[in-house]
């Protein structure tokens, strides 16, 4: 879910926190993705008509390789290095939403019975889109993938939008590229949005700093997270009738969410029962991540050939021809980017923000401050080290 209608209340009131870029843009840069937002695009998109999915000959969906092997061919063609990093386990405040999802999904499923039996096409596309589910064997089946196509993968301990910020307040990636806004409220210095989006939809990639949503919004980090929880966000409930300009209202005028809850008009709002909107933020500020020195190094690799053609084709049934040309594509795209970013031969910072210099807000609120939540010493955050070795050079390995 994310943050209930952020877009839309940095687009009224923090516009230069955000900007249309191009996606070739994003030449030589590390991007950390999140995996399993992207696998849930490609279930939902590729090769579906109606209730129907790509499948192979034992009748096992494969729309998110399709999906995952033609758009990560396209990002390294573009120059761009991806990081794809999956979820761990989720924070038991998670419990409650995640159950509010397979309730949404069990209603799916019975409307689209019913749209079914009734003929009715139009139902029968939007209740099959509800009932997708990014399960365990899609989420093994993509890592297997991108193993084999040279990617680095990351199993995040636990919220892989919580890891993805944490990756990019270490430098070790430029940005991270989701579809949720609380990428954002996790304290991602760049942010990305339609990274992953099919070419003919034609969006440009959405570009946020999280310096400048702060200084747009007249708020420091802490207020931004109670903001974010005020909204709504997948760890509580909101208020009902508190609406994202409300939130930022009450934020401005009070300062915190418990000066909020102290000063609310009880007879107009209602809050909810056991609105844990502390431990909210406590895990917004002090995620289940790995610490910076913990993180194993991110290496790109030459592409498996015989790995690749076995796993698709033999396995799961893609067309030879278009197996071969997408290796020779990954072949190609390590070759043609071993150049870098010209910024490179500068010594500029790959986390510089290239718009014109802004008053900055106080060093003690901003998002560029060391985290000092709570790490993983033990069970933390893996980069897939089953990468075959290879002996190319260049930007490819890292």
């Amino acid at each position: 879910m994310g943050i209930k209608g952020l877009t839309k209340l940095l687009a009224d009131n923090a516009p230069a926190c955000m900007k249309e870029m191009k996606f070739e843009s994003y030449f030589g840069r590390k991007i950390a993705i999140d995996a399993s937002m992207s696998i849930y695009q490609f279930l939902i998109v590729v090769g579906r008509t109606g209730n129907d999915m790509l499948t192979n000959e034992a009748g096992d969906v494969t729309s998110h390789l399709q999906g995952m092997f033609t758009r990560t061919i396209r990002i390294l063609e573009a120059g761009i290095k991806p990081v794809y990093v999956f979820d761990g386990k989720p924070p038991d405040m998670k419990k409650e939403e995640l159950a509010k999802r397979y309730a949404r999904r069990d209603d799916a499923a019975q409307g689209l019975v019913q749209a079914v039996e009734a003929g009715n096409q139009e139902d029968i596309e939007k209740y099959s889109k509800r009932t997708v589910k990014v399960t365990k064997q899609h989420n093994e089946d993509c890592r297997k993938l991108l193993r084999l196509m040279g990617v680095p993968v990351v199993e995040a301990p636990s919220e892989a939008e919580a890891e993805c910020a944490a990756l990019c307040k270490a430098g070790k990636v430029y940005a991270v590229a989701s579809e949720d806004m609380d990428s954002l409220t996790f304290a991602a210095p760049v942010f990305l949005r339609h990274l992953m989006e099919p070419v003919t939809r034609k969006l440009p990639v959405m570009e946020f700093w999280v310096d400048k949503v702060l200084e747009g919004l007249q708020l420091s980090m802490d207020q931004f997270i109670d903001m974010c929880i005020l909204c709504g966000c997948d760890y509580c409930d909101s208020i009902k009738g508190i609406g994202p300009q409300s939130a930022l209202k009450l934020i401005r005028q009070h300062g915190t969410l418990e000066e909020v809850v102290e000063n609310l008009n009880k007879s107009k709002y209602q809050i909810p029962e056991n609105w844990n909107y502390k431990e909210a933020r406590r895990l917004f500020k002090d995620p289940v991540v790995t610490a910076a020195d913990d993180i194993p190094e991110l290496k790109w690799l030459g592409p498996d050939e015989e790995g690749l053609k076995q796993f698709l084709v033999e396995e799961n049934g893609f067309n030879i021809e278009r197996v071969t040309k997408g290796i020779e594509k990954i072949k190609s795209a390590k070759n043609k980017s071993s150049q870098g970013r010209l910024e490179s031969f500068f010594k500029v910072s790959a986390a510089a923000n290239p718009a014109p210099k802004r008053k900055e807000p106080d060093a003690k609120d901003t998002a560029q401050k060391k985290p000092k939540g709570k790490v993983v010493k033990k069970g933390k955050a893996k980069v897939d080290s089953h990468l075959r070795s290879s002996s190319h050079s260049g930007w490819w390995e890292g």
